[in-house]
This record gives C-alpha cells, structure tokens and sequence, in this order.
C-alpha cells in the first residue's frame, strides 16, 4: 500500500493513470497527452508498473500501457473504510464535532465578564457498586486518576484531600504523550468544602488560564443514595454551578458537558469491570 501511495502521490504519475483510466496507450502517446518528454513519462511508467499499478505489454515497435484496476479498488475499499472509522457515531471524531459545536456557541456568547456566571449543569448516573464504594472512587486518588479525565486525556498530576478546606490539583496531558514532552492540556486547582463520606462531596474547581489565571469557579456538588435494583447501587446526582467567569472561558466551558459526561461513562465502566480491584485501600 506505501508503494501505491507514493506512486500515486505524484501528479504527472496521477495524470498519466487517468489517462490510461481511459484506454491502452503508448509510450509517446501518453508522453504527448501529459505534455512531457518521453523519457521522463518512461521512467513515471516503469515506478507505476513497479507499484502494481500498471502492466504493458510491447506490440512491435510501440509499448502499450494498460492500467491495473484491482490496485485502485484495494485502494479505495481501504480509504473508504478509514472514512467509516473517522464517522463513526459513537467515536472520537463525533465528539471532537460536539465540542466544536458547543465551542462555537460559548465563544459567541464570551462578550463580557460574568457572562457565564449562574450557568448550571446536571449529570445523574445509576451506578453499580454500594454507595461507600463509588465514594472511594470519588474521594481516593489512586481511583480516582482511573477515571477522572475526558477521554484521550491522562492524568499527569492529581492530588484530591477529601476533607473540608482540602486542596485539589488536576493535571491533564494528551493519552498518547507518554513521555510529557507535548504541552500540558489542562490544569484546575481547587479545594473541597464538604465531605460526608457516602452521602455528600462539594467542592470548588477552577481551570487555569495560560497566564495562570483562573478562567472560573466551577461548584460542584455531588450527591449519593443507595439505587438500582435491590438498592445494591448507587444513585449519582451531581450538579455543576459557573462563578467568576472570565471573557477567555469559553473553551473550557464549551467542554464540561461533553468532558464530564465521559469522565462519569468511564467511572460506571470501571465500577462495573473491576469491582474487586477497589478493595484494596490506595495508600496514595
């Protein structure tokens, strides 16, 4: 497939194909059609050949080119599939376009300081696993890394005090930077007003601007309640309030609903595919 690329890649190769897409030709055909000489459109037959692309054939004096069209088809079939994964509803392409959407509409909105401010967001999830699990999931560091993060994002630092007045620190760097040498995608700082282990976690976050500023106060409140079938879940209502917002937060608001909604999915996933991990107590 390189090797077709690569033939494929050049012009004068690209219209000498279409010319044989056509009909059989020549050498010197081809070469006056494509206005080239003759040992340059040559040389562009013999890469294409060399590719697969092409067969000829010599008829007395003359080479006849004929083009080979199941190298073409492969192609095609190969470039549509990778149109299908690039499409598909539920990948990472529809949500990259959700947050352009919801991007093109808070930056509209951005005109003025406070613009955001009263803004509200909801998230309830049934969860599997009692009440006193998913708070450990909220509340220990070694869980929570596992989960709270948008997805193609990692956690590059976190440090979560589940007590009242506790810092909370968030650092996001890109999935597949493994060796942190592309820039930091995000970082929040906050601290945590109330704990009521298996009942109630409220807390205060704010996102960091380039120049270290705040882009906004984020309230966050989350409330659970035994749920689920045999009460032997766990109801999640979590609420999102906007503060103190700044004219250059719109990017990072356009992003909540999209992001923390991920973040909740991959909670519910790991609750449901690893319970008796979370028995071990993280000394983190």
């Amino acid at each position: 497939m390189d090797a077709l690329l690569a033939a494929l890649a050049d012009p004068a190769r690209w219209r000498l194909v279409s010319l044989l897409a056509e009909r059989p030709r020549s050498v010197g055909v081809l070469a006056q059609l494509a206005g080239a000489r003759q040992p340059q459109t040559t040389k562009h037959l013999q890469t294409l050949e060399r590719a697969g692309l092409v067969a000829s054939e010599r008829t007395g004096q003359r080479r006849i080119y004929v083009l080979r069209s199941d190298p073409l088809r492969e192609l095609a079939e190969a470039l549509g599939r990778l149109a299908d994964t690039a499409e598909r509803e539920d990948g990472p392409r529809a949500a990259y376009d959700s947050y352009g959407r919801s991007l093109h509409a808070e930056r509209l909105a951005a005109e003025e300081p406070g613009w955001a401010d009263g803004r509200s967001f909801r998230f309830i999830r049934s969860l599997p696993g009692s009440p006193e699990l998913v708070w450990r999931h909220l509340t220990e560091t070694a869980l929570l890394a596992r989960w709270w993060t948008p997805d193609d994002l990692r956690v590059s630092e976190l440090v979560f005090e589940a007590r009242p007045g506790g810092r909370i620190v968030q650092e996001f760097r890109d999935a597949e930077d493994t060796d942190g040498s592309d820039a930091v995608v995000g970082r929040a700082e906050g601290v945590v007003d109330d704990v009521r282990p298996g009942e109630r976690l409220a807390f205060r976050l704010s996102p960091l601007l380039g120049d270290g500023g705040l882009a906004f106060t984020s309230h966050v409140d989350l409330g659970l309640r035994p749920g689920g079938t045999g009460g032997t879940g766990t109801e999640l209502d979590v609420h999102w309030r906007i503060a103190d917002s700044t004219v250059d937060s719109a990017d990072f608001i356009a992003g909540i609903e999209l992001g923390f909604g991920q973040c909740l999915d991959k909670l519910a996933a790991n609750l449901a595919a690893e319970p008796h991990d979370t028995h071990t107590r993280s000394t983190t």
